[in-house]
């Protein structure tokens, strides 16, 4: 964000997404979202490897994170499975249905935040061939930078401007990396094609 000339604080109308994959279909599958789709970027490693404020945790409907990159993101961040299911068990009830996001503290400096964006109900759940959580999930990412606001009543827009994003449901989800890549690429329409692109 940068003052204007009058200084007052420029919110972005869309966050920065790096795309991220540790292997090469779905890397190849991302490429296809970033291409004309100003800022979106994709990154060929780990999601931890880029600096931003947000991650994506394509979790579970109640905050376990036991497997995939939500286990990566539990070693990284020792205390963010106790703050997902926290959240989870006090804003929702138990449980934070796919089509959902929330965002909680990592702990940590950087990233400062992870974005719990279920892909799937149960842990370790399978999803079927036609399944639309990819879509579903990317679009609450999305839609929480644009309308959510931290505990304090700040803009997410205003504190996240750059958000990692791992696959999603493509680890145990087991779903194609072409239909996440579409799916998101459809959520990223959705939502930020009415707004000028930058």
């Amino acid at each position: 964000m940068s003052p204007d000339a009058e200084g007052e604080i420029n919110t972005p109308a869309a966050p920065q997404i790096v795309l991220c994959a540790v292997d090469e279909p779905l890397a190849t599958a991302w490429l296809s979202v970033a291409e004309g789709r100003a800022g979106i970027r994709v990154h060929r490693g780990s999601v931890l490897d880029i600096i931003a404020e947000a991650v994506v945790s394509p979790a579970n409907s109640y905050g376990w994170m036991r497997g995939g990159i939500d286990a990566v993101y539990a070693r990284a961040f020792p205390d963010v499975e106790a703050q997902v299911r926290s959240a989870v068990l006090a804003l929702h009830g138990g449980e934070l249905p796919v089509g959902e996001a929330m965002l909680v503290s990592t702990g940590e400096p950087e990233p400062h935040w992870l974005i719990s964006a279920p892909t799937v109900r149960h842990p370790g759940e399978r999803l079927p061939e036609d399944t639309v959580h990819p879509y579903l999930a990317a679009r609450a990412v999305l839609r929480l930078w644009q309308d959510g606001r931290l505990e304090d009543g700040r803009p997410v827009r205003d504190v996240v401007r750059t958000i990692a994003m791992p696959g999603l449901g493509t680890g145990v989800g087991g779903v194609a990396p072409e239909t996440c890549a579409r799916q998101v690429a459809a959520a990223w329409d959705e939502v930020f094609s009415p707004l000028p692109r930058r």
